[in-house]
């Protein structure tokens, strides 16, 4: 979702590739006009704590299991559980954030 206005936004330079073919320079002149920052962005400790990755381990297996479930036309999705799941994991990020 964006907020604000379009205008206000500055423009970006699209990022140059390495190719190097007939009318790239064109394409990958530098920009005269830098963008100065705009604002200050800092992480809450909950957000700090999932960005190192706290609990759970990776199984390649099961993402394989269930890769093939699904391209096999098996994969069935249990809404009401997934929900539940969610609840229960804010409610304990919630419970970490104030104690």
């Amino acid at each position: 979702m964006k907020i604000g206005n379009p205008a206000d936004t500055p423009s970006v330079a699209p990022a140059s590739s390495p190719r190097t073919e007939a009318g790239d320079a064109a394409r990958t002149a530098p920009v005269a006009a830098t963008a100065e920052p705009s604002a200050q962005v800092a992480l809450s400790n909950t957000a700090a704590s999932l960005m190192e990755g706290v609990g759970g381990e990776f199984d390649a297996e099961k993402v394989a299991r269930i890769a093939q479930a699904i391209a096999d036309g098996k994969f069935t999705v249990n809404a009401e559980v997934i929900a539940d799941k969610l609840i229960a994991n804010a409610q304990e990020l919630l419970g970490k954030a104030t104690n």
